[in-house]
């Protein structure tokens, strides 16, 4: 998350054109949350280890999950550094499954000694309001501190579910930076379809607009 301007001026700052900005909003957690009671599995759902992805099953899991969130990282990284990024013994991919099928994706990140970064945690738009997010979580918290770790940590944006900051506060997360990114608008260079992110506007990209 380095940027060649450390700070913004006060103010409003235009975007270039074709690209888009959001919030973001870094989170972390220090220390193991008190223990919550267990609760069971709703019937036919799992969270299964996935070790070495295939990428085109990966990249297919991680599109349904962000498409609506404009994720794109995973959709434009060469495949030999996405290869060596998930093959990795230090990544971990673990999918949350419904009667078999993947409908939630979780990537974690410990090549950082003594850290654990969530990269990517979310499901299915179909899947969102049934609970499966707190069942993914409470895996996650458990599986990250059990490395060991000092630092588990993640970073959330305006582009996600209005839900989610929240969420990982309730989660035993503690919020530390904020930062504004920008990046060219994938709805218009093509890597997702024009429809993605309804809630986010696509900007023209022409004289009009200047106007």
């Amino acid at each position: 998350m380095e940027t060649d301007n450390p700070t913004l001026p006060l103010g409003y700052s235009p975007l270039p054109a074709g690209c888009v900005a959001n919030l973001m909003t870094c989170l972390e957690m220090l220390a193991p949350p008190a223990p919550q009671p267990e609760r069971p599995s709703p019937p036919g759902i799992a969270v299964e280890p996935w070790p070495a992805p295939d990428l085109d099953a990966y990249r297919a899991l991680f599109r349904r999950v962000g498409e609506n969130w404009l994720w794109t990282s995973r959709l434009l990284m060469p495949d030999d550094a996405l290869r060596r990024t998930l093959h990795d013994p230090a990544t971990q991919v673990h999918a949350l499954t419904r009667d078999g099928t993947r409908i939630g994706l979780m990537e974690m990140d410990f090549r950082t000694e003594g850290e654990c970064e969530l990269v990517y945690f979310g499901v299915a738009e179909d899947a969102i309001g049934q609970g499966f997010g707190r069942l993914l979580m409470s895996y996650a918290i458990a599986r990250a501190w059990a490395a060991p770790i000092r630092r588990f940590w993640l970073h959330t944006c305006t582009f996600d579910h209005p839900a989610a900051l929240g969420f990982y506060v309730r989660s035993g997360f503690r919020p530390y930076a904020m930062m504004v990114e920008v990046h060219p608008d994938p709805r218009l260079t093509g890597h997702l379809p024009r429809t993605a992110a309804p809630q986010v506007p696509i900007l023209p990209v022409g004289p009009q607009a200047g106007r």
